[in-house]
């Protein structure tokens, strides 16, 4: 099943995933699993809703045992992906995970040493972090995510 994405279309801020999940296969829905659980826990600690942002992913289809999406793959998807962009037309866009920043950076490099600082493109200040399955992974990753959120919350006019 294909998992398109979802939330405020006039929306400030969207987050960008890697692909579907099991759980986001089986519903259509992005984010829903446990990783999507702590993304909405990370947006009320924003002092934001879920219906405040749009939520999607780079590759629109879940790759085969839940493995990381080819190159391949984000290209396939990449019109569906930009048609996102483009539509929500977002102030902030987030990526969650090197799959999503790679295609939206066009740069290869660690996620460490993208994270934690604004950059310019499709007409929007892009942020790296790290992806909430990472974050679930090794939990002391949540400390950095959080100073990511704080710089987008300032941006947007939240006080931190």
């Amino acid at each position: 099943m294909s998992v398109f994405g979802e939330g405020n279309e006039n929306a400030q801020i969207m987050f960008i995933g890697e692909a579907p999940g099991k759980d986001e296969d089986m519903t259509g829905q992005p984010f829903i699993g446990r990783a999507g659980q702590l993304l909405d826990r990370i947006i009320q600690a924003m002092k934001m809703k879920r219906e405040d942002i749009y939520i999607c992913n780079a590759v629109k289809c879940r790759p085969e045992n839940n493995r990381k999406p080819t190159v391949d793959e984000v290209k396939s998807c990449s019109s569906f992906l930009d048609f996102q962009i483009k539509k929500v037309n977002p102030k902030i866009i987030i990526c969650l995970g090197l799959v999503a920043a790679e295609y939206i950076l066009g740069e290869n490099d660690k996620l460490k040493n993208l994270r934690g600082k604004f950059y310019e493109r499709h007409g929007a200040k892009i942020l790296i972090t790290y992806h909430p399955a990472a974050l679930l992974r090794d939990p002391s990753k949540k400390k950095l995510v959080w100073e990511d959120m704080q710089i987008v919350m300032k941006e947007v006019g939240i006080d931190v």
